[in-house]
């Protein structure tokens, strides 16, 4: 048995040093063997560049997934490039830089990482169900995880049950608000529809709450900036027979 922790979206610098200081010390005391981190949001101002990647990546990620911010820094569309970060696989074909899919060479056995964007209320992406159809044929390895980026639970528990002893898990991000619904899905894969996000508790999602009640007030434009305050971390463990590509237990995951 194996386990890997899923961190949900990292907001902004208090975000990424949130991680930086406690993801040690929850690896160690949860026997973790691999770790994703959902990074779209971890630049400050969202988007994922170079720096605040590299950051993720000596906090203890193995995997960086993205989602609708993924190329919100042009300055940083090379980042795409490296195989430890993952792009969502439905943007169109031709043109997109990076991948939708990583495979993490874990010496006796293989874990693959989709990532993959909703489109409910969303940008209008390719079919996201049609494309890891698609995906899953070229894949070798048992072991399969899904990063579902979305804004609709509906979608998001759709695809829960639309993969369904074909992956090992699904991850659902986007919305920051970890749910309560995570279970393992006809016996073999592990579900829960948000993971949540790393960042300040007391804000709209990560970001500070007064301009945030005046877009909703006032329907203006407001610029948006990370919240500052004490934070907490959110995520995901699930444990998973490797070999077979089974999880047997999932567990929500919440550090203040």
């Amino acid at each position: 048995m194996k386990k890997l922790l899923f961190i949900g979206d990292v907001v902004g610098k208090a975000g990424c040093e949130f991680l930086t200081a406690k993801l040690g010390g929850i690896k160690r005391q949860y026997d973790i063997d691999i770790t994703i981190v959902n990074g779209e949001n971890s630049a400050q101002g969202n988007g994922i560049t170079r720096a605040s990647a590299d950051m993720l990546v000596r906090a203890g990620a193995d995997i960086i997934t993205t989602g609708n911010h993924a190329f919100r820094r042009k300055e940083s569309l090379d980042i795409f490039e490296e195989e430890h970060i993952v792009r969502p696989a439905n943007y169109p074909e031709g043109g997109c830089v990076g991948s939708g899919v990583r495979i993490l060479d874990a010496g006796p056995y293989s874990v693959a990482v989709i990532n993959l964007m909703g489109t409910v209320y969303m940008e209008p992406l390719d079919n996201p169900f049609t494309k890891i159809e698609q995906l899953l044929e070229g894949i070798d390895t048992p072991n399969i995880f899904v990063d579902f980026h979305a804004e609709a639970t509906s979608e998001k528990k759709a695809m829960g049950h639309f993969l369904t002893g074909k992956v090992t898990g699904v991850f659902g991000t986007h919305t920051h608000v970890q749910t309560a619904d995570e279970c393992i899905l006809g016996g073999h894969t592990a579900y829960i529809t948000d993971v949540g996000m790393v960042g300040a508790e007391l804000s709209c999602l990560g970001v500070e709450i007064g301009p945030t009640v005046d877009m909703f007030r006032y329907r203006m434009p407001v610029r948006f900036n990370a919240a500052e305050g004490d934070c907490f971390l959110c995520g995901t463990i699930v444990e998973f027979d490797e070999k077979r590509g089974k999880s047997h237990k999932i567990e929500r995951l919440i550090i203040r």
